[in-house]
């Protein structure tokens, strides 16, 4: 990964004492922000922990100083330095004045979205989600780049508070061909978004922090209308999404349903349930825990029905390791155990999928995969020529048998499986489970089998 961050820049906005001890400092290139607050020590925070910079005490003077050299403050208190992607934010008393400062490095990071690349390439809408200071912003400061230079699309940024492109009318060269617009005042974000759609003709268009209503609506009206939508907002998973009212339409909306008497006894739930609305604005959603570590749901839609239903969720996690590949690895969790240890076996048995489900749970088939080294598969009333170039192509160590007498797992089409019962008498006799697949598809066969070895 190459980084531009442009940090003398920066340093020459501050008092001498404190460039003077940057410059010098071992861990400057992991510097994160630097806090000047009136009548305490200056304090620098990397991402290795925070530090004092120097034992004296700020003075008005040396706020001053600063903001002297850096444009002026908006209505959010926040300002920037011409063609760099710091920013400034500052803290004011009861009388305006400005008593302390928090100065943000902006940085320029080439390659971070190698972990996603093909996702870009489906020019399908993604909604990235994260805390603060996660590194959101700089990702789709990379990702505008990627669509704009390297797939040649016409791309938008709506920049609310310039963090983005930069402060400055000409916008900084980390976004590449993309083209900004500013937004001249917070609260009318949602309407610079719309007027991007239709004056300016996009592909894409980028949004950074999503947060209130009207924004989410107007996210919903850009992908009805046809065009890529990139955007970040606030939230550590899809469930924190779905508890705040204001961002629901990004994932369609919930609303509570009554059910039936029967439809509730079939489901086996409560009669009120909550239930997904309509079609969410974003398809994929990706969870990012740190630079290196993303979730990624494929298929936003099915994610947010599984959670409201409260079974089981797949995840797709992706690791990047410095000179390695990018690590792809499939996870089955439940619900109440979304931020548990990854890696920490979870049960199936009881799964219940929209694509496929088990239709003996005699046992948990975790434990047999565990005391078997080899995985043997019995193919019911499912192409074997078409098993056997899934299982060829995803690479796994599953061997297809003909003989049920051999096999520690059988897969086949669940309409058939339910209606022999010399096969489920057969199969609870040895504990071997079924897994029912609703319709005979490599898409299901290989989401399947994924989950079978991860």
């Amino acid at each position: 990964m190459n980084v531009d961050e442009d940090l003398d820049k920066l340093l020459e906005t501050l008092p001498s004492f404190l460039t003077n001890h940057i410059n010098n400092h071992i861990y400057k290139d992991k510097i994160i922000e630097i806090v000047m607050d009136l009548g305490r020590r200056p304090e620098a925070r990397f991402s290795t922990g925070p530090e004092y910079l120097s034992s004296k005490i700020i003075s008005w003077q040396d706020l001053e100083y600063t903001t002297k050299r850096i444009s002026k403050f908006s209505n959010e208190n926040r300002a920037g330095i011409e063609r760099t992607l710091h920013r400034i934010s500052c803290i004011r008393n009861r009388q305006f004045l400005i008593t302390g400062l928090t100065c943000r490095i902006g940085r320029a990071i080439f390659g971070t979205i190698s972990l996603a690349r093909d996702l870009l390439e489906s020019g399908q809408s993604i909604l990235i989600l994260g805390k603060p200071g996660v590194g959101k912003t700089t990702i789709i400061r990379e990702i505008a780049r990627v669509l704009s230079d390297e797939m040649e699309k016409r791309v938008i940024i709506v920049d609310t508070s310039n963090e983005i492109a930069g402060d400055s009318d000409i916008p900084h060269p980390g976004i590449g061909r993309a083209r900004r617009m500013q937004v001249a005042q917070t609260n009318l974000q949602h309407q610079v978004m719309i007027e991007a759609v239709e004056n300016h003709m996009p592909q894409v268009i980028i949004i950074d922090e999503i947060g209130t209503e009207l924004e989410a609506l107007a996210a919903r009206t850009i992908a009805e209308k046809g065009v890529q939508l990139v955007g970040t907002t606030h939230g550590n998973c899809l469930e924190n999404v779905i508890k705040n009212p204001p961002l629901t339409d990004l994932i369609g909306g919930i609303q509570y349903v009554t059910l039936s008497d029967e439809e509730a006894k079939r489901r086996k739930t409560q009669k009120s349930i909550l239930e997904r609305k309509g079609y969410p604005a974003f398809q994929i959603a990706i969870e990012i825990h740190d630079q290196n570590s993303w979730t990624i749901h494929e298929n936003v839609q099915e994610s947010i029905d599984l959670l409201l239903r409260g079974h089981f969720l797949i995840n797709q996690t992706r690791k990047f390791i410095q000179n390695e590949k990018t690590f792809i690895q499939y996870q089955t969790l439940p619900i109440n155990s979304r931020f548990t240890n990854f890696n920490t076996p979870q049960t199936v048995s009881t799964v219940s999928q929209k694509n496929w489900s088990v239709i003996n749970n005699q046992l948990n088939f975790l434990n047999t995969l565990n005391q078997s080294k080899k995985l043997n598969v019995y193919s019911y009333s499912l192409s074997y020529n078409l098993l056997k170039e899934i299982i060829a192509k995803l690479d796994v160590n599953i061997t297809l048998t003909k003989e049920i007498k051999n096999a520690n797992l059988i897969i086949g089409l669940k309409k058939h499986l339910q209606q022999n019962q010399k096969l489920q008498y057969l199969a609870k006799q040895k504990n071997i489970p079924i897994y029912g697949l609703n319709r005979s598809s490599i898409y299901q066969i290989t989401k399947l089998i994924q989950l079978i070895v991860s």
